[in-house]
């Protein structure tokens, strides 16, 4: 049930944006009561807090399945996200990158998930060889990603790819120090 109420508020999300959220649009478009969403979701905020971190928990399990298979690469850490950053951002990635948006600056509870998601990976970046071309390299695959989650520009998949492999290049050909 908790997952079909999340289900909807996807659905109201990339209907109506952040901003549509609310209790009533997503019990009528579960088809449940307004008690229902209130007994599983406590407020609005609790919803859209519970949406986001259900979509951060997948794209962080996809990552980390991504970072395992890179473990025999230069950087299984950055190659990692390099290699989950292939995939095509869809409408309900970027819904809910823009409701992230739209809540981060009144959501404490979200604005201090995503400071600890990018301090980990920050983290993770000064852990491998080159901490520095690391971190040169993230910073750019982020500013990629944030292009691409809020639709700002589209690119193929051939150009994604070339892009992708810059990143890496980035990382491969900066001097050690």
């Amino acid at each position: 049930m908790k997952d079909d109420i999340l289900d909807a508020a996807e659905r109201v999300v990339m209907k109506l944006g952040a901003a549509g959220l609310s209790i009533d649009a997503v019990a009528q478009e579960a088809g449940v009561s307004k008690s229902t969403v209130v007994y599983d979701h406590k407020s609005k905020s609790a919803l859209l807090c519970a949406l986001i971190d259900r979509r951060l928990t997948a794209e962080m399990d996809s990552q980390a399945k991504a970072i395992a298979e890179a473990k025999d690469t230069l950087h299984p850490e950055l190659f990692g996200r390099l290699k989950a950053a292939e995939r095509e951002i869809d409408d309900v990635d970027r819904a809910v990158a823009m409701a992230i948006s739209a809540s981060v600056s009144h959501e404490e509870a979200l604005h201090k998930q995503m400071r600890e998601w990018t301090l980990a990976d920050l983290e993770a970046m000064k852990a491998g060889p080159k901490p520095e071309a690391a971190l040169l390299a993230y910073l750019a695959l982020s500013g990629f990603q944030c292009t691409s989650f809020f639709g700002f520009h589209h690119w193929d998949e051939q150009e994604r790819a070339r892009i992708l492999e810059g990143i890496r290049t980035l990382y491969s050909a900066y001097p050690e120090t």
